[in-house]
């Protein structure tokens, strides 16, 4: 089995005496509430899925992975992990805090390390490659406090996900299903969207090179106009069931919330899919991109600035996927040699644009049970 990113597999979460323990002192704690993305945070580092994070970022390695992709210690890491506050007034290094939710529930405890001030254009250049608010990713940054809380954390109580709870697998429990089920290289599929045929292609090629194909979609939060996590997974089950191999493929749902962060978020979602076990990842067209702030294959190149054991986890770089016609069947340019004019490009965006117009999804674009789930789902909202 392929190791953990950085290290062992982190555990952060506190059981038995412990956990009664620290609930009983969490009580007399400051408590810094957490709004629902980083409550997923928290849970995430907990879990292990962001290791080898221990909690959320310092001023070090804040800077460290603005500026290099790198933890302090020479570890790839794309993306800061950092926990914004409100109210600063009342905090400093050497200070236990109670994270809670909305609802008032501690969920977890932090000792602060650290309190510092984010640079939100540098952070949106470096994270996003633009400071432009109309960006999904920024614009959720700048609506946040610029004073930022660090320190190693302990969950006291596991954060409740969106959807499919079910399907909600600690990296320690994919990698006891992989290994019962004698997987030793495993491809990772990384999707906010539903299935096409595009998707499909890329999965089945994937699949001909490995022992098992792990569809990883993410439930956690996304921009308005995305399709319901709930909707998609109806999806997903009705590809699986009808046209995989059902001993070859497993389900399980990515909890991290969706940044957009194009060719940082597609390493980033590299080293999680490692620490799920995973020894392979699909790396397709504009990964995690949104708009056009990313080159089409941007997502891509950003891999050969690491060496393959820096990251740990081959990327499968595939060609943008389409239908050709003449072919009839799925293809890339490296394969077929028709003109454009023969190619049905499929897109997660093309299929909500068609949904919203109440057009018919052709049968060279997604599978007809995944259409009729969504023409139904359509119809409702």
């Amino acid at each position: 089995m392929i190791a953990p990113h950085g290290g062992p597999l982190v555990d952060r979460i506190l059981t038995g005496e412990e956990r009664v323990n620290w609930e009983e002192r969490a009580r007399l704690l400051l408590a810094i509430e957490l709004d629902p993305f980083h409550l997923s945070e928290l849970d995430n580092i907990a879990c292990g899925l962001y290791s080898p994070l221990t909690g959320f970022m310092d001023e070090e390695s804040y800077n460290s992975v603005i500026e290099s992709m790198r933890l302090p210690n020479g570890t790839v890491w794309a993306i800061p992990i950092v926990l914004p506050v409100g109210e600063p007034q009342s905090l400093h290094a050497g200070t236990p805090v109670a994270l809670t939710g909305k609802n008032g529930v501690v969920y977890g405890v932090m000792d602060v390390s650290d309190v510092f001030t984010r640079d939100r254009k540098r952070e949106a250049q470096a994270v996003y490659g633009t400071s432009d608010e109309a960006h999904p990713g920024v614009a959720r940054m700048c609506a946040e406090p610029t004073t930022l809380a660090a320190g190693e954390i302990h969950l006291l109580k596991r954060v409740p996900v969106s959807a499919a709870g079910e399907y909600h697998l600690d990296p320690h429990e994919t990698r006891r299903v992989f290994e019962k089920r004698g997987w030793k290289t495993i491809v990772a599929f990384q999707t906010r969207n539903p299935i096409h045929r595009a998707h499909e292609y890329l999965q089945k090629c994937a699949l001909e090179m490995v022992d098992g194909l792990f569809i990883n979609p993410l439930v956690g939060e996304t921009k308005e106009g995305d399709i319901p996590a709930s909707v998609r997974m109806e999806c997903y089950h009705a590809v699986i069931d009808n046209y995989f191999p059902r001993d070859r493929v497993m389900l399980a749902t990515f909890p991290a919330p969706m940044r957009y962060a194009g060719p940082r978020e597609a390493i980033f979602h590299a080293i999680c899919r490692k620490n799920y076990g995973c020894t392979h990842i699909i790396i397709g067209r504009d990964h995690a991109g949104v708009g056009k702030y990313y080159g089409t294959y941007e997502a891509q190149e950003i891999f050969d600035k690491f060496t393959t054991d820096e990251i740990g986890i081959v990327s499968l770089k595939f060609e943008h996927a389409f239908y050709c016609k003449k072919c009839g069947q799925m293809a890339t340019s490296k394969t077929c040699p028709h003109g454009s004019e023969d190619h049905v490009f499929l897109s997660g965006t093309k299929v909500r644009t068609l949904l919203q117009e109440g057009k018919d999804l052709p049968p060279t674009f997604t599978r007809p049970e995944v259409a009729s789930i969504l023409q139904r789902a359509a119809s409702i909202s």
